[in-house]
């Protein structure tokens, strides 16, 4: 096993970002990207600061030979109050398996980001249908209008969740990647990093688009009150209806192309063991899976609920948004109350 290997299993098992280990030896995380990528080798004087830092021996760390079956007392996982561990063994990813996995996130993140814009996109048009019939635009009645609508919004709904079942499905076998401990082989982390820098610019360019249209979605919507909104007529109020599907047209544009590169930057932090998928943010998602199924589906039930009983479906989705941030709020508040604990 070479150095660069034991380098980022040692990392891992001690569940710090490459960022972590660059400060306890006072490099660049540049430095600790070259030599988990055997690009280069650290001097005697960091081998000596690795072996005190990870507390192994240098002879673990410079001899080839020697594995971490060879460590005399093995890296301990952490522990919980009772003193069982928390952690299951880390699984070996193999060469073959990270890149179907990563083939498979490609894959998963275009049907899922359809999947969301079509949720977002399902109210339009019963918004339209509705606003056109209150004007006298179309001759359908009120009962008709709602009904057609309704009738596209629940096919576009079906498709989705048909849409992330499927996608669900033919994941299944990689969910352990999101909350296990993994040990990639020999040359696994350095063919991941290579694809996530050539795939970083794709991820920066789409998620700026992505983001400027969910800000810019609004603008429809001012520009129709401020230049109708002084006189109600049916004419009007149809314009500010039809602003509202600009709006969410715009939004689920700006949402496929944010799901769709977060997907698969997610399947590059989950293969590194990086940003939110350490190995301690790994036992959090372990944690929270419960939580976030409960809450999803009751943020679902509000919306539906709302939406159907108020009819305002041009308003209610800002439920979305809203559960959005008091979910990352909910986390926050959760991985608090654990640190204390």
């Amino acid at each position: 096993m070479i150095l660069a290997d034991k380098i980022i299993e040692l990392r891992k098992r001690n569940g710090w970002s490459q960022e972590d280990l660059a400060e306890k030896l006072d490099v660049s995380r540049q430095s600790i990207s070259k030599w988990e990528g055997a690009q280069s080798v650290p001097d005697m004087n960091r081998i000596l600061k690795l072996s005190e830092v990870f507390g192994v021996s240098t002879d673990f760390l410079l001899k080839d030979e020697m594995s971490f079956s060879d460590l005399a007392v093995p890296a301990e996982l952490p522990m919980d109050a009772s003193g069982t561990d928390m952690e299951p063994p880390a699984r070996s990813v193999s060469m073959e398996e990270a890149i179907s996995f990563m083939e498979n996130k490609l894959a998963a993140s275009v049907k899922v980001s359809i999947g969301v814009m079509m949720c977002i996109l399902s109210p339009i048009l019963l918004i339209l249908l509705s606003g056109a019939q209150e004007a006298g635009f179309i001759g359908l009645s009120e009962g008709q209008a709602a009904g057609l609508g309704l009738v596209v919004l629940m096919l576009l709904i079906g498709a989705a969740v048909a849409l992330f079942v499927t996608t669900g499905l033919q994941g299944k076998h990689f969910a352990y990647m999101e909350t296990e401990p993994i040990e990639t082989l020999y040359g696994v982390d350095g063919m991941v990093r290579d694809r996530r820098e050539k795939f970083r610019g794709t991820y920066t360019r789409q998620l700026v688009i992505g983001i400027v249209l969910c800000v810019l979605s609004v603008i429809p919507m001012f520009l129709s009150m401020s230049l109708f909104g002084d006189v109600e007529t049916p004419v009007n109020d149809f314009r500010y209806v039809v602003s509202v599907a600009f709006l969410l047209l715009l939004v689920a544009i700006g949402v496929f192309f944010i799901v769709r590169v977060c997907v698969v930057w997610g399947g590059f932090q989950m293969l590194l063991e990086t940003g939110d998928y350490t190995r301690e943010r790994k036992q959090e998602n372990r944690k929270n899976q419960n939580i976030s199924a409960i809450y999803w589906c009751s943020v679902l039930a509000i919306y539906l609920g709302w939406s159907f009983i108020t009819g305002n479906w041009h308003q209610t989705w800002i439920v979305w948004p809203i559960a959005g941030v008091a979910y990352g709020a909910l986390v926050a508040v959760l991985r608090a109350v654990r640190s204390k604990g």
